[in-house]
């Protein structure tokens, strides 16, 4: 098939490179310079030049603290880009697989979130990605829109990658332990999202890896398989001040989805240990 890739400077992104090229796929992957998605003649321009079969959106303004003072600009790339995206596949008659954020739920609820549950977010991130997830409903034919949470994967912007470099650096480290949900390994993603597709899946659909945990257990967790002996102490939220609020529980269900592929997502320290074998012994042979 033919695969239009935008925002291909991010780590989902670079990930669904690596892997569909490895097979016989068609992938056109422009430089973020070059394929502006808020820019309509640029998608237009893309669009005519792949004709793509599938169009996968990772292009996203993931600043949540920057979106409350800029919100102009995290809406315009989180909403109207994925909105142009959504018209050009319909015209093309291609499927556009969006990806949004468990921060589209204000973290309320006593219990993991379903698809079912009513978007109610608490930041202006949240709002824009939500706004994003209604555009492509509405505007795309074709459409599979997932909800994840806490990526990480090969690059430096994640929360792991932070960690070991502040690790490096600082003899005690300090995380937060009233902020919960799902660390997701860009690895994973990439495999539901082309087991989705060869499934004919469409719609909604929340996909994380499987369990939840606070920052601070993800953060223990992970020095601890990198072989770190800096010392983990948890906080409050409130002790590190922030433009955006938070939610406190978002972790969110993969029970849809894994009842229609016919099994769950692997547990969220089962993808850690996969990514520290994978990206963090490679880093060391370098």
């Amino acid at each position: 098939m033919r695969v239009l890739i935008t925002g291909t400077g991010g780590q989902l992104a670079q990930e669904f490179q690596t892997r569909l090229r490895t097979g016989s796929h068609e992938v056109s992957a422009p430089p973020e310079d070059l394929l502006d998605i808020t820019d309509i003649g640029a998608v237009k321009d893309a669009f005519a030049a792949s004709c793509p079969d599938v169009v996968i959106n990772c292009a996203a303004y993931n600043d949540v603290d920057g979106a409350e003072g800029n919100y102009e600009k995290a809406y315009k790339v989180n909403a109207i880009g994925p909105k142009i995206l959504a018209a050009a596949s319909r015209e093309y008659k291609a499927l556009l697989i969006h990806y949004s954020t468990d921060y589209v739920f204000d973290g309320s609820k006593e219990g993991l979130y379903t698809e079912d549950d009513v978007p109610c977010p608490v930041n202006r991130y949240g709002e824009s990605k939500r706004a994003g997830e209604v555009f492509v409903a509405e505007e795309a034919g074709q459409h599979l829109i997932f909800r994840t949470s806490w990526l990480y994967g090969d690059g430096s912007q994640n929360f792991l990658h932070k960690l070991k470099e502040w690790a490096g650096k600082q003899r005690v480290l300090k995380v937060v332990a009233d902020q919960v949900s799902v660390p997701t390994y860009t690895a994973d993603a990439v495999s539901a999202t082309l087991e989705a597709c060869e499934k004919g899946l469409r719609g909604l659909y929340h996909l994380t890896n499987s369990g939840y945990a606070t920052r601070y257990e993800v953060a223990r967790y992970f020095l601890a398989k990198i072989g770190s002996t800096s010392i983990v102490l948890p906080v409050n939220t409130s002790l590190f001040p922030s433009p955006a609020q938070r939610p406190y529980f978002s972790a969110m269900s993969g029970a849809k989805l894994a009842s229609v592929v016919g099994h769950e997502m692997p547990n969220w320290k089962d993808a850690i240990d996969r990514y520290v074998s994978k990206s963090i012994s490679s880093e060391t042979a370098m």
